[in-house]
C-alpha cells in the first residue's frame, strides 16, 4: 500500500498540475483549497510560499512592471515587479508568536516580499534579526555566500530612529530546484521588517535585485 499523502502535499499537487495545464478555473479553485490549508501552519516558509501563489494569477508576464506601494500603515514603500497581494498571520519566530504581515509579488517563480512586524521592545527587535534569516535558510537549505551587519541612526519624516540591519545572500534548493535568496532584515525602534527576494539566479539579474532593495524606504 502506498503512503497517504497529506491533504496540504495532495492539494498543492493538485494546484500544481492545474497550473501547468493552464487552466485557470481548476488553478482558482485549488489555489483557495491550499490557502485555507497553509494558513493553518505557523511556518514562515509556508506562508512565504502561500503568498507568492497568491499572486502567480496576476504574474502571468514574465516582464517585470515595476509600481510603486505604500503599506496601508505607512510603514514603508516600495517598487514591485507585478501587483502584490498581502497577508497577515502569527507565526513562531523562534519561540516567540509573531503578528506578521506580508506584501508579496511573484513573476515567473521569482518571489520579492517584504514582512513587517511590531514587537514589545527595542532588545527584541534586535534578537529577531538573525532569528529571521535562519528560518528562511532552513526553509532552503541555504548556503550563505555573503552577510553584512549595520547599525546607526536614522531620520525619517516620523523623526529618529535606532535601526539596525542584517543583510545575506544565500544559494539553496526549493522543490528540488537551485534557488538564489537576496534578504535584509531591519529592527528599527520596536519594528521589525524583512525584505527578500528568491527565484532562479539566472532570471535575477543584479540590475532587478538593486531596483526592488534600493526602492524600499522604511518611515
Amino acid at each position: 500500500m502506498s503512503p497517504k499523502r497529506s491533504s496540504t502535499g495532495a492539494c498543492c499537487a493538485r494546484y500544481k498540475a492545474a497550473s501547468e495545464r493552464g487552466h485557470t478555473c481548476a488553478i482558482a479553485r485549488e489555489w483557495r483549497r491550499c490557502y485555507y490549508l497553509l494558513m493553518k501552519k505557523p511556518s514562515l516558509g509556508l506562508f512565504l510560499a502561500t503568498l507568492a501563489a497568491t499572486s502567480v494569477l496576476s504574474a502571468c508576464s514574465p516582464k517585470f512592471d515595476w509600481r510603486d506601494y505604500r503599506s496601508p500603515d505607512a510603514q514603508f514603500t516600495a517598487l514591485f515587479p507585478g501587483k502584490p497581494a498581502v497577508l497577515t498571520r502569527e507565526i513562531d519566530l523562534d519561540g516567540k508568536k509573531v503578528s506578521l504581515t506580508m506584501t508579496a509579488s511573484e513573476v515567473d517563480g521569482n518571489t520579492f516580499a517584504i514582512g513587517s512586524a511590531a514587537l514589545d521592545s527595542t532588545e527584541q527587535a534586535q534578537a529577531a534579526l538573525p532569528a529571521m534569516k535562519m528560518a528562511l535558510l532552513k526553509n532552503i537549505n541555504g548556503v550563505v555566500r555573503s552577510e553584512k551587519l549595520a547599525s546607526a541612526a536614522s531620520n525619517t519624516t516620523t523623526g529618529g530612529h535606532q535601526r539596525s540591519s542584517l543583510s545575506v545572500e544565500a544559494t539553496g534548493i526549493q522543490q528540488g530546484k537551485p534557488v538564489l535568496l537576496v534578504g535584509r532584515f531591519v529592527a528599527q525602534d520596536k519594528r521589525i521588517f524583512q525584505v527578500i527576494i528568491l527565484g532562479e539566479e539566472s532570471q535575477l539579474s543584479r540590475d532587478t535585485i538593486d531596483t526592488f532593495l534600493d526602492s524600499v524606504k522604511l518611515d
